[in-house]
């Protein structure tokens, strides 16, 4: 991607980035998940304890600060829009192929019980999948797509 903007808006190439929890082990197999079926290389990831979410914090005061979320932050006409929990993870799949993209079916329900069963993961994902040390380096063909 282009050169990272000081401003807190997205570097110019990317789209769609994906904050995550970069130790947390379930975040962690996630990213890796949605690197092997995001086949149009539309995503790019940056981990919620690095420079990009902080830029991205100091320009949108409005993003949790929490570790809990997945985040989207996507380009609009207005600028950035950004996603987090159940509605981030229904985002993201709703742009990936067939099987996957069906699973945006789930919007239809409130976001509040959404958020429910989301954060029941959220609680638990530490105890089940544990902490890793630092995010995982990419292999050379999807490091472009990752951000500090």
């Amino acid at each position: 991607p282009d050169a990272e903007r000081p401003d807190g808006q997205l570097p110019q190439a990317v789209d769609h980035l994906v904050l995550y929890d970069g130790t947390c082990g379930f975040c962690d197999a996630s990213i890796q998940w949605l690197l092997d079926h995001d086949t149009r290389r539309r995503f790019h990831f940056a981990p919620l304890q690095g420079e990009q979410a902080a830029r991205l914090r100091r320009a949108h005061p409005e993003l949790p600060v929490d570790l809990d979320s997945v985040l989207l932050v996507e380009r609009s006409a207005q600028g950035s829009v950004v996603c987090s929990r159940s509605t981030a993870v229904l985002s993201i799949c709703r742009q990936l192929p067939a099987p996957w993209s069906w699973l945006a079916v789930f919007s239809v329900l409130p976001r509040v019980l959404r958020d429910a069963g989301y954060g029941l993961v959220a609680r638990s994902r530490y105890r089940i999948w544990g902490r890793v040390d630092a995010c995982r380096l990419p292999d050379p063909a999807t490091a472009a797509r990752f951000l500090s």
